[in-house]
């Protein structure tokens, strides 16, 4: 199986760097951004399987930048991070197309196994030959 190939959206950079030491260590291929506009514009020269989307960051929130990609690329599939006890933002998520959410703070192993459900999930999607 191809590694598994996610983008983690956040505007804390701790977060950001500390997430991918994680996952690269676990074999999954991860790249960065600290908003919702220049994710958009990863997602249109890469490859992505699974994006992990912080649903608070300025200028365009975590919310809006799902329906963007829900609308441009619905082959990807959306996990929604969400902090503060706001299980209703996660939830919100969902309804307009994310795959799954996680409360922060949550286990790199819970989020890990999200990621490969969220990336089988993804690739059963896709039509042959868009790998």
């Amino acid at each position: 199986m191809a590694r598994i190939r996610v983008l983690v959206v956040d505007d804390e950079i701790d977060f950001l760097k500390f997430i991918r030491r994680r996952l690269s260590k676990r074999n999954i291929d991860v790249s960065t951004s600290a908003d919702g506009r220049s994710a958009l514009g990863i997602l249109e020269s890469n490859k992505v399987d699974v994006v992990i989307l912080d649903v608070r960051m300025p200028g365009m929130n975590g919310l809006e930048t799902l329906k963007k990609i829900h609308k441009r690329f619905p082959e990807i599939a959306v996990i929604m991070l969400t902090g503060h006890g706001s299980m209703q933002s996660g939830i919100e998520g969902i309804s307009h197309g994310a795959y799954d959410y996680v409360l922060k703070p949550f286990s790199i192993d819970d989020l890990l196994q999200r990621i490969r459900s969220a990336c089988e999930h993804a690739r059963l999607k896709r039509r042959p030959g868009d790998a």
